[in-house]
């Protein structure tokens, strides 16, 4: 089979052509390595590269096709991480200069379910350092560029995960998401992210609810699968919870359209700026969501300042990252070092009332606005990918007002359902005049994981966004 065509392939079609053997893991392996060196020279999205160990791996599956073993789900199926993700015996550096010769001893847990199931790793994926910047600036590894543009950003934290899905290298990847790192990521390289609920998928030693690890995909049945294999309690991390009564990989196939789904359409999530050009393809996909069947109800919400916000629940996270970056020598991004600075004038007043009430605050205006609907469909960010211009990104108007520095601005929607702990996916809704990927993101209530995947894969049948690729 032409490389060409098997940069394209999912998780699930590889899984088929292993068991017909019109196709080999070694084959596949090669192709997709061949293809990451070529576009990783315009794109900067890996950190390190497992060409060698992968390769190993890719005989050691060919000899198990070969002897009849039973087969794990992601049998063969060759994948990229997140650079935050620890990975046994492979470099991790966090995306920061101090840790660039790190190698942890154990693996991440969502990783280690990976290996387990079958995976294979091609190698890590560039990050800001520790996750921090709204884009995939490193001081460690550079800039990386967006498949579909790549003078413009793919945004971040998980950039370079979301970059190598869309460019060909490998049918998924794994990253993580604490304010829309998954998701923005994959909205603007026209691919498939999911955040799930809170705790659905375990982080060792965690303490902070919000964030979770996910994956990325160019289908919304990839991104089931790897979610599947990933989520269930673990006893390491105290905001796990036991594995779901309900299938995600059978939600994902359900066959149907979208008749029954009752949608709340929501265009701005009460942020009150949106892009003209997201605005028209947005409004275009609820128009699509209707021919397929659904019910959709335009509704508004209210919610706290993001900006104010995120300063309370985030800033004395970025004031510790400060310090030890200092202490190690590290030099640091304006945008840290402000977010920092701010958080000296927070008070416990108010960081208290952040993680007490005004979480409870945010899920209780997600549960109003979706008072009878299945799931909330917004866009996923508010403008499409820009030009690179450093840590904030550059500062623009947006339909004629004035917004924050757009890698700020792009995670805007993507934050309060994370605060909320609510099930949340970006899939790709349209492209703009300009060509540029826009991304929908599903919200769905606490625990209902499933109807989220449910909506949205329904939602890519009836479209077709997601076999469109980029030119590189």
């Amino acid at each position: 089979m032409p490389d060409d065509e098997l940069y394209w392939k999912s998780a699930t079609e590889l899984a088929e052509l292993y068991r017909s053997r019109a196709v080999s893991p070694v084959e596949v392996v090669d192709a997709l390595l061949d293809r990451m060196d070529r576009v990783d020279r315009a794109l900067n999205i890996m950190v390190t590269v497992t060409a060698e160990q992968a390769r190993a791996e890719a005989k050691e599956a060919e000899r198990r096709l070969r002897a009849g073993e039973e087969l794990p789900p992601l049998f063969g199926v060759p994948m990229t991480v997140k650079d935050l993700a620890e990975t046994a015996g492979v470099r991790t550096t966090y995306g920061c200069t101090a840790f660039a010769e790190y190698v942890p001893e154990e693996d991440a847990i969502g990783w280690g379910r990976l290996k387990e199931q079958g995976a294979i790793l091609l190698g890590k994926t560039t990050t800001p350092e520790f996750g921090l910047l709204g884009v995939t600036e490193s001081k460690l590894t550079g800039t990386t560029g967006n498949p579909w543009r790549p003078d413009s950003t793919p945004g971040g934290s998980s950039g370079g995960a979301a970059a190598a899905v869309a460019a060909g290298v490998g049918p998924v990847a794994w990253g993580s998401d604490g304010g829309g790192s998954i998701r923005v990521p994959s909205s603007l390289c026209g691919v498939v992210g999911i955040k799930p609920s809170i705790g659905r998928i375990p982080t060792a030693e965690s303490t902070d609810g919000d964030s979770t690890d996910g994956p990325i995909a160019r289908t919304v049945l990839d991104a089931a699968l790897v979610f599947e294999v990933t989520h269930g309690h673990h006893p390491s991390d105290r905001f796990s919870v036991p594995r779901d009564t309900r299938s995600y990989v059978e939600a994902a196939r359900a066959p149907g359209d979208l008749t029954g789904v009752r949608i709340a359409a929501c265009y701005d999530l009460g942020q009150k700026v949106l892009d003209p050009d997201v605005r028209r393809v947005f409004t275009q996909a609820l128009e699509d969501m209707r021919a397929a069947g659904a019910t959709v109800v335009e509704v508004g919400i209210e919610l706290p300042d993001t900006s104010v916000y995120f300063d309370h629940i985030n800033g004395y996270e970025y004031l510790m990252a400060v310090e030890e970056m200092r202490a190690g020598g590290v030099e640091v991004w304006p945008m840290i070092e402000e977010v920092a600075e701010r958080a000296k004038s927070v008070t416990g007043r108010q960081v208290n009332h952040a993680f007490r009430q005004g979480k409870t605050d945010i899920y209780n205006a997600f549960a109003t606005a979706m008072t009878g609907a299945d799931v909330m469909v917004t866009p996923t960010t508010a403008v499409t990918a820009f030009p690179h211009g450093g840590d904030y990104g550059p500062t623009r108007p947006v339909d004629g007002q004035e917004v924050p520095p757009l890698a700020l601005l792009i995670h805007a929607m993507t934050e309060p359902p994370a605060h909320a702990g609510l099930p949340a996916i970006s899939v790709p809704g349209g492209l703009t005049s300009a060509g540029l990927p826009i991304g929908l993101q599903f919200i769905g209530r606490l625990w209902a994981d499933a109807d989220v995947v449910s909506a949205a894969a329904r939602y890519e049948r009836a479209t077709g966004w997601h076999t469109r690729h980029p030119e590189l």
